[in-house]
Protein backbone atom coordinates (compact mmCIF):
# COMPACT_ATOMS: atom_id res chain seq x y z
CA UNK A 1 0.00 0.00 0.00
CA UNK A 2 2.44 2.45 0.66
CA UNK A 3 4.35 2.03 -2.55
CA UNK A 4 1.04 2.60 -4.28
CA UNK A 5 0.95 5.78 -2.81
CA UNK A 6 4.38 6.96 -3.50
CA UNK A 7 3.97 6.06 -7.16
CA UNK A 8 0.61 7.77 -7.63
CA UNK A 9 2.38 11.00 -5.66
CA UNK A 10 5.13 11.06 -7.92
CA UNK A 11 3.09 11.25 -10.96
CA UNK A 12 0.64 14.16 -9.18
CA UNK A 13 3.14 16.16 -7.65
CA UNK A 14 5.00 15.88 -11.44
CA UNK A 15 2.20 17.41 -13.39
CA UNK A 16 1.25 20.23 -10.94
CA UNK A 17 5.10 21.01 -11.29
CA UNK A 18 5.19 20.69 -14.81
CA UNK A 19 2.05 22.97 -15.11
CA UNK A 20 3.49 25.46 -12.85
CA UNK A 21 6.52 25.51 -15.05
CA UNK A 22 4.64 25.78 -18.04
CA UNK A 23 2.82 28.81 -17.15
CA UNK A 24 6.11 30.51 -16.53
CA UNK A 25 6.68 29.76 -20.14
CA UNK A 26 8.62 26.79 -19.71
CA UNK A 27 7.08 24.69 -23.31
CA UNK A 28 9.40 21.89 -23.30
CA UNK A 29 8.40 20.78 -19.35
CA UNK A 30 6.05 18.14 -20.61
CA UNK A 31 7.83 17.32 -23.78
CA UNK A 32 10.88 16.27 -21.51
CA UNK A 33 8.82 14.36 -19.23
CA UNK A 34 7.18 12.34 -21.65
CA UNK A 35 10.66 11.38 -23.26
CA UNK A 36 12.04 10.52 -20.23
CA UNK A 37 8.85 9.00 -19.62
CA UNK A 38 9.43 6.03 -22.85
CA UNK A 39 13.53 6.21 -22.14
CA UNK A 40 12.87 4.89 -18.52
CA UNK A 41 9.84 2.08 -19.93
CA UNK A 42 12.57 0.85 -22.20
CA UNK A 43 15.38 1.21 -19.89
CA UNK A 44 13.68 -0.73 -17.08
CA UNK A 45 12.57 -3.42 -19.63
CA UNK A 46 16.65 -3.53 -20.69
CA UNK A 47 18.09 -3.66 -17.36
CA UNK A 48 15.48 -6.63 -16.46
CA UNK A 49 16.73 -8.63 -19.51
CA UNK A 50 20.57 -7.97 -18.41
CA UNK A 51 19.60 -9.67 -15.10
CA UNK A 52 18.64 -12.68 -16.68
CA UNK A 53 22.44 -13.97 -17.41
CA UNK A 54 23.61 -13.57 -13.73
CA UNK A 55 20.24 -14.80 -12.60
CA UNK A 56 20.32 -18.02 -14.37
CA UNK A 57 24.01 -18.46 -13.57
CA UNK A 58 23.40 -17.78 -9.71
CA UNK A 59 20.38 -19.68 -9.05
CA UNK A 60 21.74 -22.52 -11.13
CA UNK A 61 24.93 -22.31 -8.53
CA UNK A 62 22.50 -21.94 -5.69
CA UNK A 63 20.17 -24.56 -6.77
CA UNK A 64 23.86 -26.84 -6.34
CA UNK A 65 24.56 -25.61 -3.14
CA UNK A 66 21.04 -26.92 -1.58
CA UNK A 67 21.20 -30.19 -2.94
CA UNK A 68 24.59 -31.15 -2.08
CA UNK A 69 24.33 -29.51 1.17
CA UNK A 70 26.27 -26.79 1.25
CA UNK A 71 23.52 -24.09 2.04
CA UNK A 72 22.22 -26.50 5.15
CA UNK A 73 26.34 -25.52 6.14
CA UNK A 74 25.71 -22.03 6.20
CA UNK A 75 22.51 -21.77 7.88
CA UNK A 76 23.48 -23.93 10.61
CA UNK A 77 26.56 -21.38 11.13
CA UNK A 78 24.39 -18.29 11.48
CA UNK A 79 21.24 -20.21 12.82
CA UNK A 80 21.52 -19.04 16.40
CA UNK A 81 21.61 -15.38 15.21
CA UNK A 82 19.15 -15.57 12.20
CA UNK A 83 16.56 -17.66 14.22
CA UNK A 84 16.34 -14.33 16.64
CA UNK A 85 15.91 -12.06 13.74
CA UNK A 86 13.74 -13.79 11.54
CA UNK A 87 11.48 -16.39 13.97
CA UNK A 88 9.57 -17.21 10.71
CA UNK A 89 12.17 -19.20 9.29
CA UNK A 90 12.57 -22.85 10.60
CA UNK A 91 15.96 -23.90 11.92
CA UNK A 92 18.69 -24.51 9.17
CA UNK A 93 15.97 -23.39 6.45
CA UNK A 94 17.93 -22.83 2.71
CA UNK A 95 16.99 -19.27 3.32
CA UNK A 96 18.77 -18.47 6.37
CA UNK A 97 22.54 -19.37 3.81
CA UNK A 98 21.08 -16.83 0.58
CA UNK A 99 20.34 -14.29 3.18
CA UNK A 100 23.69 -14.62 4.26
CA UNK A 101 25.49 -14.94 1.23
CA UNK A 102 23.16 -12.10 0.08
CA UNK A 103 24.60 -9.99 2.50
CA UNK A 104 27.88 -10.93 2.54
CA UNK A 105 27.45 -9.72 -1.15
CA UNK A 106 26.46 -6.69 -0.64
CA UNK A 107 29.40 -6.25 2.38
CA UNK A 108 31.99 -7.27 -0.10
CA UNK A 109 30.34 -4.83 -2.81
CA UNK A 110 30.09 -7.63 -5.50
CA UNK A 111 26.48 -6.02 -6.74
CA UNK A 112 26.12 -8.09 -9.61
CA UNK A 113 26.24 -11.35 -7.49
CA UNK A 114 24.30 -9.84 -4.40
CA UNK A 115 21.11 -9.25 -6.54
CA UNK A 116 20.29 -12.37 -7.63
CA UNK A 117 21.49 -14.22 -4.51
CA UNK A 118 18.91 -11.75 -2.83
CA UNK A 119 15.88 -12.78 -5.53
CA UNK A 120 16.89 -16.25 -4.47
CA UNK A 121 16.08 -15.71 -0.79
CA UNK A 122 13.16 -13.83 -1.27
CA UNK A 123 12.00 -16.71 -3.57
CA UNK A 124 12.84 -19.09 -0.44
CA UNK A 125 10.69 -17.03 1.99
CA UNK A 126 8.18 -16.91 -0.19
CA UNK A 127 7.68 -20.17 0.41
CA UNK A 128 7.45 -19.76 4.03
CA UNK A 129 4.78 -17.15 3.85
CA UNK A 130 1.46 -17.95 4.38
CA UNK A 131 -0.04 -14.72 2.75
CA UNK A 132 1.35 -14.79 -0.35
CA UNK A 133 0.15 -11.37 -1.31
CA UNK A 134 1.75 -9.47 1.85
CA UNK A 135 4.98 -9.25 3.37
CA UNK A 136 5.95 -11.46 5.93
CA UNK A 137 7.69 -10.40 8.82
CA UNK A 138 11.31 -12.16 7.38
CA UNK A 139 10.66 -10.59 4.30
CA UNK A 140 10.60 -7.38 5.26
CA UNK A 141 13.64 -7.95 7.84
CA UNK A 142 15.86 -8.98 5.24
CA UNK A 143 14.53 -6.20 2.83
CA UNK A 144 15.18 -3.35 4.94
CA UNK A 145 18.17 -5.08 6.02
CA UNK A 146 19.73 -5.32 2.66
CA UNK A 147 18.41 -1.81 1.59
CA UNK A 148 20.37 -0.22 4.64
CA UNK A 149 23.66 -0.63 2.81
CA UNK A 150 26.10 -2.03 4.84
CA UNK A 151 29.38 -1.56 2.93
CA UNK A 152 32.72 -2.99 3.88
CA UNK A 153 34.68 -2.18 1.01
CA UNK A 154 33.60 1.25 -1.42
CA UNK A 155 36.11 0.63 -3.92
CA UNK A 156 34.28 2.09 -6.83
CA UNK A 157 33.63 5.21 -4.86
CA UNK A 158 37.49 6.06 -4.34
CA UNK A 159 37.83 4.77 -7.77
CA UNK A 160 35.71 7.28 -9.24
CA UNK A 161 37.62 9.72 -6.64
CA UNK A 162 40.68 8.84 -7.78
CA UNK A 163 39.25 9.79 -11.01
CA UNK A 164 38.36 13.23 -10.40
CA UNK A 165 42.08 13.59 -8.84
CA UNK A 166 41.34 13.52 -5.48
CA UNK A 167 44.39 13.75 -3.09
CA UNK A 168 43.57 10.78 -0.76
CA UNK A 169 40.99 8.52 -2.52
CA UNK A 170 40.96 6.76 0.45
CA UNK A 171 39.45 9.40 2.85
CA UNK A 172 36.09 8.50 2.50
CA UNK A 173 36.48 5.14 2.95
CA UNK A 174 36.48 5.67 6.99
CA UNK A 175 33.31 7.74 7.29
CA UNK A 176 31.70 5.79 4.68
CA UNK A 177 31.97 2.51 7.33
CA UNK A 178 30.72 4.38 9.76
CA UNK A 179 27.69 6.43 8.26
CA UNK A 180 26.61 3.19 7.11
CA UNK A 181 26.80 1.02 10.38
CA UNK A 182 24.33 3.81 11.75
CA UNK A 183 21.91 3.06 9.21
CA UNK A 184 22.12 -0.63 9.34
CA UNK A 185 21.97 -0.26 13.35
CA UNK A 186 18.74 1.78 12.21
CA UNK A 187 17.09 -0.18 10.36
CA UNK A 188 17.62 -3.52 12.65
CA UNK A 189 16.25 -1.87 15.79
CA UNK A 190 12.90 -0.20 13.37
CA UNK A 191 12.25 -3.54 12.02
CA UNK A 192 12.85 -5.55 15.64
CA UNK A 193 10.64 -2.16 16.97
CA UNK A 194 7.57 -3.69 14.30
CA UNK A 195 8.01 -6.91 15.12
CA UNK A 196 8.69 -6.94 18.47
CA UNK A 197 12.12 -8.97 18.35
CA UNK A 198 14.54 -8.14 21.83
CA UNK A 199 17.43 -7.32 20.65
CA UNK A 200 18.93 -7.30 23.67
CA UNK A 201 19.00 -11.11 23.89
CA UNK A 202 22.57 -12.59 25.16
CA UNK A 203 22.77 -14.41 21.57
CA UNK A 204 21.85 -11.56 19.18
CA UNK A 205 24.27 -9.19 21.40
CA UNK A 206 27.37 -12.21 20.60
CA UNK A 207 26.84 -11.95 17.18
CA UNK A 208 26.47 -8.14 16.68
CA UNK A 209 29.62 -7.56 19.35
CA UNK A 210 31.36 -9.87 17.11
CA UNK A 211 30.17 -8.35 14.07
CA UNK A 212 31.50 -4.70 15.46
CA UNK A 213 34.85 -6.81 16.59
CA UNK A 214 35.10 -7.65 12.62
CA UNK A 215 34.42 -4.54 11.64
CA UNK A 216 36.68 -2.96 14.02
CA UNK A 217 39.43 -5.60 12.72
CA UNK A 218 38.82 -3.98 9.28
CA UNK A 219 38.98 -0.74 9.85
CA UNK A 220 42.30 -0.59 11.09
CA UNK A 221 43.82 -2.94 8.98
CA UNK A 222 42.55 -0.59 5.89
CA UNK A 223 43.17 2.44 7.66
CA UNK A 224 47.49 1.17 7.64
CA UNK A 225 47.28 0.50 3.80
CA UNK A 226 47.92 2.61 0.56
CA UNK A 227 45.32 3.41 -1.83
CA UNK A 228 46.44 1.09 -4.17
CA UNK A 229 46.93 -1.85 -1.75
CA UNK A 230 43.03 -1.28 -0.89
CA UNK A 231 41.96 -1.62 -4.21
CA UNK A 232 44.08 -4.42 -4.95
CA UNK A 233 43.62 -6.81 -1.12
CA UNK A 234 39.71 -6.25 -1.66
CA UNK A 235 39.31 -6.80 -5.25
CA UNK A 236 41.56 -10.32 -4.66
CA UNK A 237 39.65 -11.16 -1.51
CA UNK A 238 36.29 -10.52 -2.47
CA UNK A 239 36.15 -12.33 -5.92
CA UNK A 240 38.43 -15.27 -4.49
CA UNK A 241 36.07 -15.71 -2.12
CA UNK A 242 33.12 -15.66 -4.18
CA UNK A 243 33.99 -18.42 -6.25
CA UNK A 244 35.76 -20.20 -3.56
CA UNK A 245 32.41 -20.27 -2.46
CA UNK A 246 31.11 -21.78 -5.99
CA UNK A 247 33.64 -24.29 -6.10
CA UNK A 248 33.04 -25.72 -2.95
CA UNK A 249 29.45 -26.09 -3.69
CA UNK A 250 30.30 -28.19 -6.79
CA UNK A 251 32.86 -30.27 -4.97
CA UNK A 252 30.64 -30.76 -2.35
CA UNK A 253 27.57 -31.75 -4.27
CA UNK A 254 30.05 -34.17 -6.71
CA UNK A 255 31.51 -35.95 -3.40
CA UNK A 256 27.99 -36.60 -2.51
CA UNK A 257 27.13 -38.28 -6.00
CA UNK A 258 24.42 -35.36 -6.77
CA UNK A 259 24.09 -34.78 -10.71
CA UNK A 260 25.54 -31.52 -11.02
CA UNK A 261 25.17 -30.60 -14.28
CA UNK A 262 20.76 -31.06 -14.27
CA UNK A 263 20.95 -29.64 -10.67
CA UNK A 264 22.15 -26.52 -12.42
CA UNK A 265 20.13 -26.22 -15.06
CA UNK A 266 17.23 -26.78 -12.79
CA UNK A 267 18.19 -23.72 -10.56
CA UNK A 268 19.05 -21.72 -13.74
CA UNK A 269 15.52 -22.64 -15.07
CA UNK A 270 13.96 -20.57 -12.32
CA UNK A 271 16.68 -17.52 -12.49
CA UNK A 272 14.73 -17.23 -16.01
CA UNK A 273 11.80 -17.12 -14.95
CA UNK A 274 12.17 -14.82 -11.81
CA UNK A 275 14.66 -12.06 -14.36
CA UNK A 276 11.31 -11.75 -16.43
CA UNK A 277 8.50 -11.88 -13.68
CA UNK A 278 10.16 -8.63 -11.89
CA UNK A 279 10.02 -6.57 -15.49
CA UNK A 280 6.38 -4.99 -14.79
CA UNK A 281 7.86 -4.17 -11.03
CA UNK A 282 11.02 -2.33 -12.06
CA UNK A 283 9.64 -0.39 -14.77
CA UNK A 284 6.63 1.09 -12.87
CA UNK A 285 8.98 2.43 -10.46
CA UNK A 286 11.70 3.45 -12.94
CA UNK A 287 9.25 5.46 -14.93
CA UNK A 288 8.06 7.15 -11.84
CA UNK A 289 11.17 8.14 -10.78
CA UNK A 290 12.06 9.66 -14.28
CA UNK A 291 8.95 12.37 -14.37
CA UNK A 292 9.56 13.30 -11.34
CA UNK A 293 13.55 14.20 -12.30
CA UNK A 294 12.70 15.25 -15.24
CA UNK A 295 9.85 18.01 -13.88
CA UNK A 296 12.41 19.96 -11.85
CA UNK A 297 10.96 19.14 -9.06
CA UNK A 298 14.39 17.39 -7.07
CA UNK A 299 15.74 20.98 -7.88
CA UNK A 300 12.94 22.73 -6.06
CA UNK A 301 13.63 20.21 -3.32
CA UNK A 302 17.28 21.24 -2.79
CA UNK A 303 16.97 24.54 -3.58
CA UNK A 304 13.78 24.89 -0.76
CA UNK A 305 15.85 22.80 1.76
CA UNK A 306 19.09 25.17 1.35
CA UNK A 307 16.83 27.83 1.99
CA UNK A 308 15.29 26.98 5.23
CA UNK A 309 18.97 25.61 6.84
CA UNK A 310 20.41 29.13 5.95
CA UNK A 311 17.56 30.93 7.58
CA UNK A 312 18.14 28.83 10.40
CA UNK A 313 21.50 29.75 10.73
CA UNK A 314 23.60 27.09 10.04
CA UNK A 315 26.18 26.03 7.94
CA UNK A 316 25.43 25.02 4.53
CA UNK A 317 28.36 23.93 2.84
CA UNK A 318 26.81 20.18 2.84
CA UNK A 319 23.71 21.53 0.68
CA UNK A 320 25.29 20.92 -2.66
CA UNK A 321 25.99 17.16 -1.76
CA UNK A 322 22.14 16.65 -0.79
CA UNK A 323 20.65 15.78 -4.45
CA UNK A 324 22.61 12.88 -4.35
CA UNK A 325 21.24 12.00 -1.02
CA UNK A 326 17.52 13.23 -2.45
CA UNK A 327 18.46 10.59 -5.71
CA UNK A 328 20.12 7.48 -4.09
CA UNK A 329 16.30 6.12 -2.85
CA UNK A 330 15.64 6.67 -6.49
CA UNK A 331 18.23 6.05 -8.74
CA UNK A 332 21.64 4.56 -8.51
CA UNK A 333 22.80 5.47 -11.46
CA UNK A 334 21.60 9.02 -10.78
CA UNK A 335 22.88 9.68 -7.60
CA UNK A 336 26.67 7.92 -9.11
CA UNK A 337 25.90 10.84 -12.14
CA UNK A 338 25.24 13.73 -9.48
CA UNK A 339 28.19 12.22 -7.52
CA UNK A 340 30.41 12.38 -10.35
CA UNK A 341 29.23 15.99 -11.74
CA UNK A 342 29.75 17.46 -8.09
CA UNK A 343 33.35 16.54 -8.12
CA UNK A 344 33.82 17.61 -11.39
CA UNK A 345 32.88 21.09 -10.97
CA UNK A 346 33.82 21.58 -7.15
CA UNK A 347 36.70 19.21 -7.42
CA UNK A 348 37.08 16.07 -5.64
CA UNK A 349 38.57 17.42 -2.33
CA UNK A 350 36.08 20.18 -2.03
CA UNK A 351 33.72 19.56 1.33
CA UNK A 352 30.22 19.05 -0.53
CA UNK A 353 31.98 16.69 -2.87
CA UNK A 354 33.52 14.81 0.13
CA UNK A 355 29.81 14.44 1.48
CA UNK A 356 28.22 13.47 -1.72
CA UNK A 357 30.47 10.29 -1.75
CA UNK A 358 29.98 9.54 2.05
CA UNK A 359 26.59 9.69 1.14
CA UNK A 360 26.70 7.32 -1.80
CA UNK A 361 28.29 4.90 0.19
CA UNK A 362 26.19 5.05 3.06
CA UNK A 363 22.37 4.61 1.36
CA UNK A 364 20.85 2.06 -1.25
CA UNK A 365 18.85 2.58 -4.19
CA UNK A 366 15.72 1.76 -1.74
CA UNK A 367 12.72 2.10 -4.48
CA UNK A 368 14.33 -0.30 -6.54
CA UNK A 369 15.34 -2.25 -3.72
CA UNK A 370 11.90 -3.10 -2.86
CA UNK A 371 10.16 -2.98 -6.78
CA UNK A 372 12.46 -5.63 -7.59
CA UNK A 373 12.37 -7.80 -4.29
CA UNK A 374 8.87 -7.88 -3.62
CA UNK A 375 8.04 -7.82 -7.59
CA UNK A 376 9.92 -10.88 -7.80
CA UNK A 377 7.42 -12.59 -5.74
CA UNK A 378 4.36 -10.83 -6.50
CA UNK A 379 4.06 -8.57 -2.99
CA UNK A 380 1.56 -6.48 -2.88
CA UNK A 381 1.40 -5.47 0.15
CA UNK A 382 4.66 -4.06 1.65
CA UNK A 383 3.43 -3.30 5.13
CA UNK A 384 6.14 -1.95 7.35
CA UNK A 385 9.05 -2.03 4.84
CA UNK A 386 9.17 1.44 3.24
CA UNK A 387 8.67 3.61 6.12
CA UNK A 388 11.54 1.56 7.88
CA UNK A 389 13.73 1.20 4.49
CA UNK A 390 13.58 5.49 4.26
CA UNK A 391 14.00 6.35 8.13
CA UNK A 392 17.06 4.18 7.81
CA UNK A 393 18.18 5.89 4.74
CA UNK A 394 17.44 9.47 6.67
CA UNK A 395 19.67 8.02 9.16
CA UNK A 396 22.63 7.03 6.91
CA UNK A 397 22.24 10.81 5.15
CA UNK A 398 22.32 11.96 8.18
CA UNK A 399 25.08 10.06 9.71
CA UNK A 400 27.42 10.98 6.55
CA UNK A 401 26.86 14.53 6.65
CA UNK A 402 27.99 14.28 10.72
CA UNK A 403 30.82 12.13 10.16
CA UNK A 404 32.16 14.27 7.41
CA UNK A 405 32.18 17.80 9.38
CA UNK A 406 34.07 15.41 11.96
CA UNK A 407 36.72 13.52 9.50
CA UNK A 408 36.66 16.96 7.35
CA UNK A 409 35.31 19.96 9.16
CA UNK A 410 33.24 22.75 6.53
Amino acid sequence: MALNYVWVSFFLITFIVALIKLIGGDTEVFQNIVKSLFDSAAGGATISLGLIGMMTFALGIMKIGEKGGMIAVFARIVGPFFNKLFPEIPKNHPALGSILMNFSANALGLDNAATPLGLKAMKELQELNPSKDTASNAQIMFIVLNASSLTLLPISIMAYRQEAGAAQPSDVFLPILIATFFSTLAALILVSIYQKINLFNKTILFYLGSLSIAIGGLLYYFSTLQQEQIEVISSVVGNLTLFSLFVSFIALAFYKKINVYDAFIEGAKEGFGVAVNIIPYLVAILVAIAVFRASGTMDYLVDGISYIIAKLGFDTSFVEALPVAFMKPLSGSGARGLMVDLMAAKGADDFASRVACVIQGSTETTFYVLAVYFGSVAIKNTRHALPCALIAELVGVVAAIVVAYVFFGS
